[in-house]
């Protein structure tokens, strides 16, 4: 493979656009939310460039209506797993062997196409079938996957460009970075679309070809992400897109002897059980697969008595209930000194008051639904426990209903046992579980912070006291792999904040960086000799 030069200029990140009463862009999404909420589109598998529909179909319906389907997909079964692994072994060799810039070239295509024609379709996919609203899906589908699509490349080429330093009279020193030998399988979440599309992307933009299974709440907006690849010229089965239930899926993959590589994000269990599977199968497979996960989080803000309160409380309000809290990266537990809290309590119940939950077409929206019945069942679980435990306080929220939509209020409780469930447990949804500490005890409930979750995915401090920003940061630096000052814990962008945790969050192999693209590549040492010896004998052997 050639490591040919071209320079790509240092990307800049795209621009979230406002969508404010009478903007270009608030009229035209609007639009397109009703011309995709009327459709019932058909979404097929895509093998090897082919369209394939199984028969066996599952359907996209709105969390904040789910009556309304706007799609059905087919699943993909046994015969098709085998299939997609074909056509991704047979697309392999051609591709691994396409100049790097050709690659690049058709992902930055594709950020292009996104950022214009484009942009309308993909956010409000994201907003219906994920129940994202307006300026969720712009930041995630939008802006963020059209920065992967950017930034990678640019890192690709710097590694292509990393060359040894040195080389001997005589001799030339080159690396090359092979694509891994087999195929990746890409297994994406529902709650980021742009997410979906970097993990799908990223190996493919380094050669490597991939199967891509999207989480069954979100395909419906996978698939157009899969369709704007195939809009910027990707080849045939480079990318498979096979939609399917993961337990049918997955043991087919993980059998495979083809295996190289595993890029995930999902439930800690899942990857856990992934890994494991791995584990029991490495003497199956040609080369040690790469595993890539992200997984859960239990995100804190730890806040000093010397704080701003409306920086506080607004920060706990975006980064516990954007979304619903369906991030891995939302504020879920807070440590709050005893001396600021009735006054942050106040502020926060004041603002929430004012805080609108409903429809996504409605942007006065602020909170939407969560993605299923499934996520409702289990964080209304988490609410009714809180209602009924003696050391559990709900301040404000607690309510849900499923009639309509997927609906539960953004819910604030205070605990007086920092080992309750609340503090502990990962939750996936609105809920805001606050310990109230002693401002004597700073040093201390950092320490019991750090020891609290078994995640280690971001979390922030917040002070006007820098003394006591370096303790926590000192304190908690295994708490956190991103890890904020003075802001929520949530939101990192492409290329400023790489992401990812350690701990049970996951590998830690940083999205949005050229940490996670190396790990895409198989580096080879190459030594060529100009003027080799022609005798054996080192001048050390001859007579005295």
């Amino acid at each position: 493979m050639s490591n040919a030069k071209f320079n790509l200029n240092l990307p800049i990140n795209e621009t979230i656009k406002s969508y404010a009463p009478n903007s270009p862009e608030r009229k035209i999404i609007k639009a397109k939310l009703s011309e995709l909420r009327s459709q019932q589109g058909e979404i097929p598998l895509i093998i090897g460039g082919k369209e394939i529909k199984t028969g066996n179909t599952g359907k996209c319906i709105l969390p904040h209506d789910h009556e309304t389907v706007i799609g059905t997909y087919h699943k993909a079964g046994k015969s098709e797993i085998v299939m997609a692994i074909e056509a991704a072994l047979n697309a392999s060799t051609k591709w691994a062997r396409m100049e790097w810039q050709d690659r690049a070239a058709i992902f930055l295509k594709a950020a292009e196409i996104l950022s214009g024609p484009w942009r309308p379709l993909l956010n409000a996919s994201t907003m219906l079938g994920q129940s994202k609203n307006v300026f969720q899906a712009e930041v995630d589908s939008a802006c963020e996957l059209i920065d992967f699509l950017r930034f990678n490349p640019f890192y690709a080429m710097q590694i292509y460009e990393n060359q040894p330093l040195i080389s001997s009279t005589g001799t030339w020193n080159r690396s090359e970075y092979r694509p891994l030998e087999g195929f990746v399988f890409a297994s994406t979440p529902f709650n980021f679309t742009s997410i979906a599309g970097n993990l799908a992307s990223a190996p493919t933009i380094m050669g490597n070809v991939v199967l891509w299974k999207p989480a069954s709440n979100a395909v419906y907006s996978s698939y157009l992400v899969m369709k704007l690849f195939e809009e910027a010229g990707l080849p045939d089965g480079v990318i498979n897109f096979i939609p399917g239930p993961g337990e049918e899926i997955g043991p087919i993959i993980i059998n495979s002897p083809d295996l190289a590589g595993i890029h995930f994000t999902g439930s800690t269990s899942t990857f856990q059980n992934i890994w494991q599977a791995i584990g029991k199968n490495i003497r199956n497979y040609k080369s040690y697969p790469r595993i890539v996960g992200e997984t859960g989080g239990k995100d804190f803000v730890f806040a000093h008595h010397d704080t701003e309160i409306e920086t506080l409380g607004t920060a706990l309000i975006r980064g516990a209930f954007e979304y619903q809290g369906q991030k891995c990266s939302a504020a879920s537990r807070a440590y709050i000194p005893r001396s600021i809290w009735p006054e942050l309590n106040d502020f926060i119940l004041s603002e929430l008051k004012t805080v609108r939950m409903g429809d996504v077409e409605d942007f006065g929206n602020f909170v939407n639904a969560v993605i299923d019945k499934s996520a409702f069942d289990k964080i209304t679980q988490y609410l009714e426990y809180m209602k009924t435990n003696s050391e559990t306080e709900i301040l404000c929220g607690g309510n849900y209903d499923s009639s309509k939509g997927y609906f539960i209020e953004p819910t604030v409780a205070v605990t007086t046992n920092p080992h309750s469930r609340t503090m502990e447990e990962e939750i996936f949804g609105p809920i805001l579980t606050v310990y109230v500490y002693e401002n004597n005890a700073f040093e201390e409930t950092l320490h019991l912070c750090d020891k609290t979750s078994p995640y280690g995915l971001t979390g922030s401090i917040f002070s006007r006291n820098r003394e006591a920003i370096t303790t926590a940061e000192k304190i908690l630096v295994n708490a956190a792999g991103n890890f904020y000052i003075n802001d929520k814990p949530s939101g990192a962008a492409v290329g400023q904040q790489p992401f990812g945790g350690s701990r049970l969050s996951g590998t830690d192999d940083k999205a949005g960086s050229i940490l996670n693209m190396i790990r895409w590549v198989s580096p080879r040492t190459i030594k060529e000799t100009f003027t080799p010896p022609v005798d054996y004998r080192y001048p050390f052997m001859a007579p005295d």
